[in-house]
C-alpha cells in the first residue's frame, strides 16, 4: 500500500499510556487546558490538510461547539458506520470509510500532504501498516491504571527516532518521535 502522504499523530496519554477510560472519558485530560499553554498544537493543525479518524473519536469530537475540524477534510475509518449515514447526518467535508486500503486510495487521490491521524484503533492500524511518520505525545501527570491504550498488539517492533522533547506547563511533558523503520515500503529513513 503506497501512501503519497506523509500520516502524523498528534496526541494526550497519562503516564501510563492511556489515551482515555475505559468508558471513553477523557475529563481527566481536558481538565488541564487552562494551565497547558501552548502545546504546538495549533502550529500542528495549521500544518495539516485531512483528518483520518476513528468512529468512536468522531462521535466524541462531533458534540463539541463548535466542530473544531472546521475547513479540514475528515475521513472517518469505521466498518460500523459505513453506508449508515448520508452526506447530510455528517459533518461538512467528512466522509466514512471501511478498509484501509478505501482510506489510503482517497488520500492519494485527494492528493493529501499531511494527515492527522487520531483515535487509538485508527493510530494501531496506521502504525501496522507502516503508514505513521512521526508522532507527537504529549504526556499527563496522572496514572489511570487502565482505560484505552495508544498502542497495541504488533507485527513487528517499530522503530523511532527522538527528534524532540521538552516540559509543558502542568507538569507534562511532550516528546517527539519520527518513525525509522517501515516494513510495509521495505525502507529504513
Amino acid at each position: 500500500m503506497k501512501a503519497d502522504f506523509a500520516a502524523s499523530v498528534f496526541i494526550g496519554t497519562s503516564l501510563d499510556g492511556f489515551i482515555a477510560r475505559e468508558n471513553g472519558d477523557i475529563e481527566w485530560l481536558t481538565k488541564w487546558d487552562a494551565v497547558l499553554g501552548d502545546t504546538g498544537f495549533d502550529a500542528f493543525f495549521a500544518s495539516i490538510d485531512t483528518l483520518v479518524v476513528g468512529r468512536n473519536t468522531y462521535e466524541t469530537v462531533r458534540e463539541f461547539e463548535p466542530w473544531p475540524y472546521e475547513g479540514k477534510r475528515v475521513l472517518v475509518f469505521s466498518r460500523t458506520m459505513a453506508g449508515r449515514h448520508t452526506a447530510d447526518e455528517l459533518e461538512p467535508l467528512t466522509s466514512i470509510h471501511d478498509s484501509l486500503d478505501e482510506v489510503v486510495t482517497t488520500l492519494n487521490d485527494d492528493g493529501a500532504r499531511r494527515v492527522y491521524v487520531d483515535g487509538g484503533q485508527t493510530i494501531q492500524t496506521f502504525l501496522r501498516a507502516g503508514l505513521i511518520t512521526d508522532m507527537i505525545i504529549s504526556r499527563a501527570p496522572v496514572l489511570l491504571g487502565s482505560g484505552i491504550p495508544l498502542f497495541g498488539p504488533l507485527d513487528h517492533d517499530i522503530e523511532l527516532s527522538l527528534t524532540g522533547m521538552r516540559q509543558l506547563n502542568g507538569g507534562f511533558s511532550q516528546t517527539t518521535y519520527k518513525v525509522v523503520n517501515d516494513v510495509v515500503k521495505g525502507s529504513a529513513s
